[in-house]
């Protein structure tokens, strides 16, 4: 879900004892996380069934298939812990600048994990929705897996997106819970409050970006289920829907980038993850430029009736600000002003305190 503890600010205001652990390094967007990207639309001609796979994809069906993937993103999640707490062990991470605290590494070690699946919960959104953008406009010519495959890929991927995120999350609440010395049942509903609830983390940085990362999961998880019941709410319905999970990836990252210690200065890590970016902004404007539904192309001049008028200069408009969106990402890229902060404060001493 979102990035936990800390309160990330050059100077962090003191928080009251007994309240939730710190804030610090907060990782992705985990809740960052996003799920499905632009799944393939109604509407097309069916890809041949494999052999004993269900005529409609179930939830069942697609979790039994998750376990691979979700055997993957394990392994990464993993590596990218002993990443994280190295760099923590051997403050070469920035979080260790603003958050000097922080340097224990073995004391927060939960946080850190919580990070990782952060971390990952936004890559695997970020392969979902390539997955996505792929599968409803034009594709490679060549590719080493199938239609079908793609398509159960991009539900499997879409489901370890929210478990990561779900992970993301409840790690963060129990780190509040592990650092607060209220009672326990003070401790779960203080930690409950401030990571699931927007507004309810009220310190630093984390007063936007919480509920920014919050917003990312509470639409990602509906959002990448509504796919197993859309013969009950019908093709159109899902389709609509089903496009708005571009709005939860671009809120995770969004969130990462504003909420994450580690990316908040100029840097190799901070551009990589502007970098990341680009194909998904390619293969969106290439998506609106070569759908694969022949309803969703653009003709020549608009139709004849003002509903017809309207819709045509409203394709016209999403395909001018997707390339605006590419030309935005080349120059940020290009030319290293992404909105980090250039050297770190003066004075990075934190004031919060978890005794």
């Amino acid at each position: 879900m979102t990035n936990p503890l800390p309160t990330p600010e050059p100077a962090a205001a003191a928080e009251t004892p007994g309240s939730a652990a710190p804030a610090t390094e907060p990782g992705p967007a985990s809740v960052t996380t996003a799920v499905g990207g632009a799944a393939p639309d109604d509407g097309q001609v069916p890809a041949p069934r494999q052999p004993g796979e269900p005529k409609r994809p179930t939830l069942r069906s697609d979790l039994r298939a998750s376990w691979p993937d979700g055997l993957v993103a394990l392994v990464i999640t993993a590596a990218i812990f002993v990443l994280l707490y190295i760099r923590i062990r051997n403050k070469t991470s920035s979080t260790v600048t603003v958050m000097p605290f922080m340097a224990d590494a073995g004391g927060f070690w939960m946080y850190f994990l919580s990070q990782a699946f952060g971390w990952s919960a936004l890559l695997w959104a970020w392969g979902t929705v390539i997955l996505g953008l792929m599968l409803s406009g034009p594709r490679p010519g060549r590719l080493p897996l199938s239609g079908p495959r793609l398509e159960r890929l991009h539900r499997t991927t879409s489901l370890n997106t929210i478990a990561l995120i779900v992970a993301h999350a409840l790690l963060f609440g129990a780190e509040l819970v592990r650092h607060d010395t209220a009672s326990w049942n003070s401790a779960v509903a203080t930690a409950f409050v401030e990571a699931l609830v927007p507004g309810g983390y009220d310190s630093g940085t984390g007063r936007i970006a919480m509920p920014i990362g919050q917003a990312a999961l509470y639409l990602a998880i509906p959002l990448g289920l509504l796919f197993y019941v859309r013969h009950r709410i019908g093709p159109k319905t899902w389709r609509v829907l089903h496009r708005c999970v571009i709005v939860v990836y671009v809120l995770s990252v969004w969130h990462t980038l504003l909420y994450g210690t580690n990316v908040w200065y100029d840097g190799w890590f901070r551009t990589s993850v502007w970098l990341l970016q680009l194909p998904i902004a390619a293969l969106l404007l290439l998506r609106l430029m070569r759908p694969a539904r022949r309803s969703e192309k653009l003709p020549a001049r608009p139709g004849p009736t003002a509903g017809a008028r309207t819709g045509w200069a409203l394709r016209v408009g999403g395909r001018l600000a997707a390339v605006a969106v590419l030309a935005a990402l080349i120059a940020v890229v290009a030319s290293g002003s992404d909105g980090g902060r250039s050297t770190p404060p003066e004075d990075t001493s934190s004031t919060h305190n978890h005794d």
